[in-house]
């Protein structure tokens, strides 16, 4: 920012309007795209749940699946023990040897049950999830399409305004060199505090251009004057004279 300390108020006034213009410009560019950003944004986040949602559902119907796959082998061990008591029961010496090997059949055959009992609570709750992973799965594909028909949309209006957004803050950083710290930091807060985005504003009928409060005809012929740097009383905004802030313009 070499000589801005050499610039006159008049200079760092019309640096000042040459700024807002076109970062107003800037704006308004963001006004077409209005919360577009924003939406896109949250609907990728969106997508992004919904598909850790369904891939932690497939992963525990894959689970109780292998438990009930481990199940069926415990059935099959149990049959195969099964039939192999049995056959032992035919050449038992005593009554002894019979009971132990009843026993044991009839443990088996416990072991059955209850992994039959397990597998079918197992398919009722595979049922369960099949149900909320279909919900899952049209969720998600309506969110898909809807976050396709927004990214399109906002593809659209970037593409429309790609070049002119670049040329302008091109523009804003060339006007940015040639305002003095102090000011541009002054500007940046005042521009922060209002969502219309307007820290310098003209004096139109008599009144500030930002909150429309009357400014006395002493403080306008000041602002006239461009000896100093002078801001509303009432919203803060920095003032400039009608003539100076038409003066400026930006293509």
């Amino acid at each position: 920012m070499a000589n801005v300390k050499d610039y006159s108020v008049e200079e760092k006034l019309s640096s000042l309007v040459t700024l807002q213009k076109i970062e107003s410009k800037i704006d308004e560019v963001q006004i077409l795209k209005g919360e577009l950003p924003m939406e896109v944004s949250d609907l990728e986040d969106e997508v992004t749940g919904l598909n850790a949602r369904q891939t932690r559902i497939e992963e525990e119907i894959n689970g109780i699946q292998e438990f009930i796959s481990q199940k069926k082998a415990q059935i099959a061990e149990a049959e195969a023990l099964i039939k192999k008591y049995e056959k032992q029961s035919e050449n038992v010496k005593n009554s002894r040897e019979f009971e132990a090997i009843n026993k044991e059949i009839e443990m088996q055959q416990l072991e059955m049950k209850l992994s039959e009992k397990h597998i079918k609570d197992a398919n009722e709750e595979i049922a369960e999830k099949v149900t909320l992973l279909d919900k899952a799965k049209k969720n998600l594909a309506g969110k898909e399409t809807i976050l396709t028909a927004k990214k399109g949309e906002l593809e659209k209006i970037i593409a429309s305004t790609e070049k002119e957004e670049k040329q302008f803050n091109k523009l804003s950083s060339e006007a940015r060199e040639k305002v003095e710290s102090r000011l541009l930091t002054s500007y940046d807060r005042i521009r922060a505090n209002y969502r219309n985005g307007l820290a310098v504003v003209p004096v139109e009928r008599d009144a500030c251009g930002g909150c429309f409060n009357a400014i006395p005809p002493q403080r306008q012929s000041e602002i006239r004057q461009r000896k100093k740097i002078i801001v509303c009383e009432n919203c803060g905004r920095i003032l400039v004279d009608k003539d100076l802030f038409d003066a400026v313009e930006v293509k």
